[in-house]
């Protein structure tokens, strides 16, 4: 094929992979649950590659499909089935850290660095780069920053977003953005890096970022509690706001279930306290200062908490090693759930206030579709996300008659109760494919018309990862948008 030659011309055969084994690892999502084929997949090295490799595909109308590490949860960086077979524009070559300046606290990479690679970059310069993940030995920042990621750090540092400066982005018709700008102001018209941070693909493909980095704690305290419910560990959430203001850099939450599945699945992992069933949570405090005040306060809040009844039983970390052992057990839950059964994943938000009753309705919500069906929760509780995921044994999943129709009842019952509480069905994983019906279920039609405005404006031929994020406008949608958006304009 013409388009294929090119490709090798511009590349070099070895940056073309068109065999079915070769591409076997990129046309399915990590998870398994996606499968479609591509026309190939090309593996540039230089922003300028990508650019030409763009011009090919519009010039060929050929989709294009950006892809990272392929961690998604959502389906947002496969192949859709649909259509043309798209190009994967995978960008594990473009893995520099091009420049660190530790008095601007910045480092701008590019976008297909892995996200550890970052971060024990950032470290050995005495610095941090706090958004981190389960999947970070493998996600790359481009990835990340296109989903506006999360992570257990959320709670002090923010998503992705917060922690990006400046972008540069191939767009779709094939030229450059140059917006690697390591400024914390600029108030020059409209923040265009805001739109791309998020967009999975559908605006353009980010190959390299400006990194904001923080002061590399000196300082940290990591405790593991056991409490009897939601409230009581909110409770606890805000004796530690209360007294640790800034300091509280993590407050992960877990059920029982969720714990028990990371031990029968992954061995070398062990539960810190002895009361496994119970409701489980994770506290870090950092800071630059002294190691023993920190620790002081840590012990301060968790006797408080006694006191107040609040906690069972709890376990402080005493050395380097026993922090990372209970962070191991909170960032092995999604290799755990995979290979233990199939969970219908959530990825709700709800103001941190509304976690307990959150939880209690949807559970109760999904039983009155499903009685006694078992739940792995895992939430993290300071920002307000909870993944609270309904989970089936991989026969009780092939046993249903109708799969998808089954797990839309099941997303609706527990969406429809975030979006009671004024929350989100999506918090930071993203949209992809999973919930694009989501997005016209719970977003306003004015809202989505402006985001088709907006991929019109960027991509107006729609071969940016199509089939993602954006679902086809319907009839109400037209009828309901801004009348200063004509429908013509609207269309993906």
């Amino acid at each position: 094929m013409a388009l294929i030659e090119a490709f090798k011309r511009l590349l070099g055969d070895t940056a073309v992979l068109t065999r079915e084994e070769d591409l076997a690892g990129l046309t399915e999502d990590w998870r398994g649950r996606y499968r479609a084929p591509a026309l190939c997949a090309v593996l540039p090295s230089s922003t300028e590659q990508v650019a030409a490799i763009v011009r090919l595909c519009i010039a060929d109308g050929t989709p294009v499909l950006p892809q990272g590490g392929n961690t998604s949860l959502c389906g947002g960086a496969t192949p859709t089935g649909q259509g043309r077979p798209p190009v994967i524009v995978a960008l594990t070559r473009m893995r520099k850290i091009r420049s660190l300046d530790p008095v601007n606290n910045t480092m701008v990479v590019d976008s297909g660095c892995v996200l550890a690679t970052i971060q024990e970059t950032a470290v050995a310069a005495g610095r941090l780069y706090p958004v981190s993940l389960g999947a970070e030995g493998s996600c790359q920042i481009g990835g990340n920053i296109a989903t506006n990621a999360g992570g257990t750090g959320v709670l002090r540092y923010g998503n992705t977003r917060d922690n990006v400066l400046g972008l540069e982005v191939v767009l779709p018709d094939g030229a450059i953005w140059d917006g690697l700008y390591a400024l914390r102001k600029n108030n020059t018209g409209y923040d265009l890096k805001h739109l791309f941070i998020g967009s999975e693909g559908t605006l353009g493909i980010i190959t390299g970022a400006v990194l904001k980095l923080q002061p590399l704690p000196t300082a940290e305290a990591v405790a593991w509690l056991a409490v009897d419910s939601p409230q009581a560990a909110l409770d606890v959430l805000g004796l530690f706001q209360a007294a640790c203001s800034s300091r509280l850099s993590a407050f992960e939450l877990m059920n029982a279930k969720q714990i028990a599945l990371v031990l029968e699945q992954l061995p070398g992992r062990r539960c810190p306290v002895a009361q496994i069933d119970s409701w489980h949570v994770l506290v870090e405090l950092s800071d630059t200062g002294d190691a023993a005040e920190l620790a002081a306060t840590m012990q301060a809040v968790l006797e408080r908490a006694l006191e107040a009844g609040l906690i069972s039983d709890g376990v402080v970390a005493a050395s380097e090693a026993q922090r990372k052992a209970m962070w191991l057990v909170r960032h092995s839950v999604s290799e755990a759930n995979k290979k233990a059964g199939v969970g219908l994943t959530s990825d709700s938000a709800v103001p941190v206030s509304a976690v307990p009753a959150f939880i209690a309705q949807a559970m109760s919500a999904v039983h009155a579709i499903i009685p006694d069906l078992p739940f792995v929760i895992v939430g993290h509780m300071g920002d307000g996300n909870v993944h609270l995921i309904p989970f089936f044994s991989f026969a009780e999943w092939d046993a249903l008659d109708d799969r998808d129709a089954v797990g839309e009842r099941i997303r609706h019952a527990v969406n429809d109760v975030a979006a009671s509480l004024r929350g989100t069905f999506s918090a930071e994983h993203g949209v992809g494919r999973t919930l694009m019906e989501q997005m016209s279920r719970y977003k306003p039609p004015v809202e989505l018309a402006l985001m088709r405005a907006v991929k019109q404006a960027f991509d107006p031929s729609g071969l940016f990862n199509p089939g993602h994020v954006l679902p086809p406008p319907s009839a109400s949608d037209a009828a309901a948008a801004s009348p200063t958006i004509a429908p013509s304009q609207t269309g993906d």
